[in-house]
C-alpha cells in the first residue's frame, strides 16, 4: 500500500554458553530486504538461537488484511554462522498479530468466539496451548521467554484463526509452503525454544552428510524411522539444519491424515514436504470411509513412485504407522514395533524406482517435548503437552535387503527379517539417545555403533 507502512522487527537470539545473547533488531518498510549476519567468537559456540517477529502498524487507515513473512536461511562458514534473512512486511488488522501481551491473546480469543466466527473447541485448545507453550519456553530459562512467547504464541493463533476462516487443503504430495508467509521457518522457530540443546544429540553424524553427497549424486534415500511427536520434523531439522541445511529443508516426510486435519497441527504441516497417507491405526476407525482413505493411499504411492523416479529424494517414514508409546510392563518409552507390510512396499518402490536407493534406519527421541496421549484415540482434540527438554537422532548404515535375506527361505521370512533388522537398528540407536539424554550421560553414551555429538556447536 502506498498511503501506509508497516515496521517488521527481527530478534535473532543466540544464546553463548546460556549467558551472552546478541539481539538483531531492523525496522524495514514494505517492500524490503534486510540481512543479518551475526557471527560467534572462535571460543564461542551458539546452543540455541530463537526468532521473534513483531509487526505493528502506524496508519489509521487499513481496510486490507496481509502479514508479515521471513525467509531465513543458516549456512554454517568455517568458523562463523551467517544468517540471512528475507523480509517482506506489509499490514494486518487481524486480531492476534496485533496482540500486545498475554491479556489480549485470551481477550481476543474469547472476542472471536463471542463473534462466532471461532468454534468455542478449537478456541479451548488454543487458549491450554497457549498456557502450556509459555510455561515451557519459560522454564528454558531464557531471559527472553516472554517476548519469544508472544511472537510465537501470536504467529501459531493467526495461522490457525487463518485455517479456520480458509481451511487449507493438502494434496497428495504436499510441497512445503515458503511464501508469502514462510510456514517451514515459523515451524523451526516455534519448536526451537523448546529445544534443550546443551543436553541434545546427534548419532552418526558422518552418515548424515554421506546421505547428502549420495543426493546430489542423485540416489534416493529413505529414512525407516520411530515416531515420537508432531515435533519430530522440527527436531530432525533442528538438529542437522547447521550442518545440512539441504537435508533439514528438503526432508520429505509420510505424514498421517491427523496432522493434515487438526486445526492446531495444520500450520505446521503446511511448512513441510508430505506425503498425505491414511494410518492402518486408524484406517477402519469409520467403515464408510475405508474406501475412500485405501483410494487415497492409491494416489499418494503413485506421487511417491513419481518422485523416486525422478532421484535426489530424501523420504522419511515411519513403518509403525503411529507415535510410540510407554511400553505396558515397564512404563518405558520405545519404539514402537516396524509393521513389515509398510517396510517392503517402501523398499519395492525404492528397487523399482531407477536411481540407485539407500534405507537407513533413524532413531528419534523427543517425546519429552510434546508427549502423544498414553494410549492410541480414535477422536480428534487430545490434549496438548508442551515442555522443555534435550532431544536427539541417530542413523546407522544402510542396511542392503540383499545381504539381510540371503538365507532366507521365502519372500515372507525375507520380508519379516528385513524389517527385523531395521527396528533392531533403531532400537539399538534409541537405547544410546535415551542414556544419553535420560541418562544424563551426554556424549559418553557414544558406542562403537553410536557416535555422538553436537554439531550446532
Amino acid at each position: 500500500m502506498t498511503d501506509s507502512f508497516a515496521h517488521c522487527a527481527s530478534h535473532i537470539n543466540y544464546r553463548h554458553k546460556m549467558k551472552t545473547m546478541f539481539i538483531f533488531s531492523t525496522p524495514c518498510c514494505s517492500p524490503s530486504t534486510a540481512f543479518f549476519s551475526p557471527f560467534r567468537a572462535s571460543n564461542s559456540k551458539p546452543l540455541r538461537s530463537t526468532l521473534s517477529l513483531r509487526s505493528s502498524i502506524s496508519s489509521s487507515s487499513i481496510t486490507s488484511t496481509s502479514h508479515c513473512s521471513l525467509a531465513f536461511n543458516i549456512v554454517k562458514h568455517k568458523e562463523k554462522n551467517v544468517v540471512s534473512a528475507n523480509m517482506t512486511s506489509s499490514v494486518s488488522s487481524r486480531t492476534f498479530l496485533n496482540a500486545q501481551n498475554e491479556q489480549d491473546v485470551l481477550s481476543g480469543i474469547k472476542k472471536e468466539v463471542e463473534a462466532g466466527t471461532l468454534p468455542a473447541s478449537i478456541a479451548a485448545g488454543m487458549e491450554e496451548v497457549y498456557l502450556n507453550y509459555k510455561s515451557a519456553v519459560i522454564k528454558s530459562g531464557d531471559p527472553k521467554a516472554n517476548e519469544i512467547v508472544l511472537s510465537n504464541m501470536t504467529a501459531l493463533l493467526d495461522r490457525i484463526f487463518l485455517d479456520v476462516k480458509e481451511p487449507f487443503v493438502f494434496e497428495a504430495h504436499h510441497k512445503a509452503k515458503r511464501e508469502p508467509f514462510d510456514y517451514y521457518m515459523f515451524g523451526q522457530n516455534y519448536i526451537r525454544p523448546l529445544v534443550d540443546f546443551e543436553t541434545s544429540y546427534v548419532g552418526n553424524m558422518p552418515l548424515f552428510i554421506q546421505m547428502e553427497e549420495q543426493l546430489k549424486q542423485g540416489h534416493n534415500i529413505i529414512l525407516m524411522s520411530n515416531h515420537q511427536s508432531e515435533a519430530d520434523p522440527a527436531i530432525i531439522a533442528l538438529l542437522l539444519e547447521m550442518r545440512l541445511p539441504h537435508i533439514a529443508e528438503n526432508l520429505i516426510y509420510v505424514a498421517g491424515d491427523r496432522v493434515i486435519t487438526v486445526p492446531l497441527c495444520k500450520p505446521f504441516s503446511i511448512g513441510r514436504n508430505l506425503i498425505c497417507v491414511y494410518s492402518k491405526k486408524h484406517m477402519l476407525d469409520n467403515p464408510e470411509l475405508v474406501d475412500m482413505k485405501r483410494k487415497a493411499n492409491t494416489r499418494s504411492r503413485k506421487e511417491m513412485a513419481m518422485l523416486l523416479r525422478s532421484g535426489s529424494q530424501i523420504i522419511w517414514i515411519a513403518p509403525s504407522g503411529g507415535r510410540d508409546r510407554p511400553v505396558a510392563n515397564s512404563g518405558e518409552w520405545a519404539p514402537a514395533p516396524f509393521d513389515s507390510s509398510s517396510v517392503d512396499n517402501m523398499r519395492r518402490l525404492v528397487d523399482h524406482s531407477g536411481p540407485p536407493g539407500h534405507i537407513y534406519p533413524l532413531a528419534i527421541l523427543c517425546h519429552d517435548i510434546m508427549p502423544p496421549p498414553l494410549k492410541v484415540e480414535k477422536e480428534i482434540g487430545e490434549k496438548r503437552i508442551i515442555s522443555y527438554h534435550g532431544t536427539g537422532i541417530s542413523t546407522a548404515p544402510e542396511i542392503s535387503f540383499s545381504n539381510t535375506t540371503a538365507a532366507c527361505e521365502n519372500p515372507e521370512k525375507a520380508k519379516d527379517a528385513y524389517t527385523k533388522a531395521l527396528y533392531d537398528s533403531v532400537t539399538e540407536q534409541y537405547d544410546v539417545l535415551k542414556s544419553a539424554i535420560h541418562g544424563k550421560k551426554g556424549l559418553q553414551a557414544s558406542t562403537p555403533v553410536v557416535s555422538l555429538s553436537q554439531p550446532w556447536k
